[in-house]
């Protein structure tokens, strides 16, 4: 290690023991991935319970997400001049708390509040732990190697979300998905204690209120704007006013970054095309696998009727085959080159979607498999080739930083993927209810809300009635499954040829 310090008793023996010190990191940043997609299973439940607007089923479950994101660059900051491993503690002991009370939310707006604060915990861990990624494993083949099982216990922190959160919903209760966090970051929190090293940046940069406040509500602006745009149409006044804002506030940042000689975010990393293409690759493969995990889950409870854990064995496939990806991808990455995996693994993942646009309302779960094996095996290895392309076009003192832009794409794909799939999905399928499931007032209006709410109303109704309003309702579900499937590969096939065309200039000019 050059330039940043490891400052503790673990000075002489942090790349020695760098393995252990990857262990304890992701053992940590497992509990915190979870989150992103254990409400997965879990939504429909506590839309029964907590009877949520849909808009506040989508905030319940995006919030965490769109939190995390704009607070990156500022938890990145705080690392590089108080200590990386502090504030990665510190993360560990809000997310803790905030798990204890979103179990026992009272009201929609309680557990929107905790999962927001379960994202200022989450914040202050992620880029931190990758910064720390990036001092002990100098070598980059060996950094590869690391990336990759990083990779891979991130992709069986996504795992099992929803296969621990089927399991807790059906035992015990829907705010058992958050208290387990409690006891498990209860026996990380001395591992980090006493195995991790301490790092920080060598020249830290000072802080900077107003870059931090133009960020965060630069990042949330767009976060916003693109939500309200995909729920409501980009024309509207509130969309509009929102990705203005956005605009304007995060040019006023990066205009404050270039001005300063020590920017709280050194912006001028974009300009290195591998970096760029690098975060363009982490967003597109998150936005798409946890969107589309989302639409798998209410297919196969709200669509085929299975209970929990029923439908989380069903996603065991996908879940599997993205843990395995993870661990693949290294040899495959040394073997292929950055640019053939990245081509490959987003050709692939759009190839596999096709299928499901055959899907129908009785199940034919070896069409689910398939294609959900592919899609995780080559997600995987896209996201692993480009966080590898990442980490190793910035020196160990940036690493913080591009640590922090990694997480922010990690993030704000997941938010964005649920927003905007979600919203797309929501609208076609209120277009596609008509009179057809032959109710009139509340009932037709509630049918035409969501499929939750639609399934809600057929339980009230005798048995002939209870069936058209399900059959009605799932082929609505479905023309929207479709159309969301549609986007998604077309965004992923955007991914496969812009790899293809762009990054062997980049890997020539670096």
């Amino acid at each position: 290690m050059t330039s940043t310090d490891i400052r503790d008793d673990h000075a002489n023996t942090a790349t020695h023991n760098r393995w252990w010190v990857l262990a304890v990191m992701s053992a940590a940043v497992l509990i915190i991935v979870i989150d992103m997609t254990v409400l997965h299973i879990a939504s429909p439940v506590i839309a029964g319970d907590l009877r949520p607007s849909p808009v506040s089923l989508l905030w319940i479950i995006d919030i965490y997400p769109l939190v995390v994101a704009p607070l990156l660059v500022a938890a990145s900051t705080l690392g590089d001049r108080f200590g990386r491993k502090k504030m990665l503690i510190a993360g560990l002991v809000v997310f803790t708390l905030a798990s204890a009370v979103a179990a026992y939310a009272w009201s929609p707006g309680a557990l929107i509040g905790a999962r927001a604060a379960q994202g200022l915990g989450g914040a202050l861990v992620m880029p931190n732990a990758m910064a720390i990624i990036r001092a002990v494993f100098p070598d980059r083949r060996e950094r590869a190697q690391a990336i990759g099982i990083w990779s891979a216990l991130l992709a069986g922190g996504a795992a099992a979300g929803p296969l621990l959160g089927g399991f807790l919903v059906e035992h015990f209760w829907w705010g058992a998905v958050f208290l387990i966090n409690v006891p498990l970051l209860a026996v990380v929190f001395p591992l980090a204690i006493h195995g991790l090293p301490e790092s920080r940046h060598s020249t830290p940069p000072p802080w900077d209120t107003l870059s931090v406040l133009l960020v965060v509500g630069g990042v949330l602006a767009l976060a916003y704007g693109i939500k309200e745009g995909a729920r409501h149409g980009f024309l509207m006044v509130w969309p509009l006013v929102s990705l203005a804002g956005a605009a304007a506030l995060l040019i006023l940042f990066v205009r404050r970054q270039l001005r300063k000689d020590q920017p709280l975010l050194n912006v001028r990393l974009f300009t290195r095309p591998v970096f760029a293409v690098s975060v363009a690759g982490v967003l597109l493969v998150v936005f798409a696998l946890v969107g589309l995990e989302l639409y798998f889950a209410q297919y196969l409870q709200l669509v085929l009727g299975l209970g929990p854990s029923e439908a989380s064995f069903r996603l065991v496939p996908l879940l599997a085959a993205t843990f395995v990806g993870s661990l693949v991808a290294a040899p495959v990455l040394h073997r292929l080159g950055t640019r053939m995996t990245l081509t490959a693994g987003f050709g692939l993942s759009a190839a596999a979607l096709l299928p499901l646009l055959a899907l129908e309302k009785s199940p034919n779960f070896m069409l689910l498999s398939v294609p959900f094996i592919v899609l995780g095996l080559a997600l995987e290895a896209a996201l692993v080739a480009a966080n590898d392309a990442l980490l190793s076009s910035v020196s160990v003192d940036d690493a913080g930083q591009a640590g922090s832009i990694e997480s922010t794409a990690y993030e704000l794909g997941g938010g964005i993927g649920v927003a905007v799939l979600g919203a797309v999905g929501a609208a076609i399928y209120t277009s596609v209810i008509g009179p057809e499931a032959g109710l009139a007032g509340a009932d037709h209006a509630a049918v035409r809300t969501s499929m939750a709410e639609a399934v809600a109303v057929a339980e009230r109704l005798p048995g002939t009635a209870r069936q058209v309003v399900l059959d009605v309702a799932r082929d609505a579900w479905l023309s929207s499954f479709r159309v969301v499937v549609v986007l998604a590969a077309v965004l992923i096939a955007v991914g496969a040829l812009a790899s293809l065309i762009v990054v062997p200039r980049l890997q020539d000019a670096k």
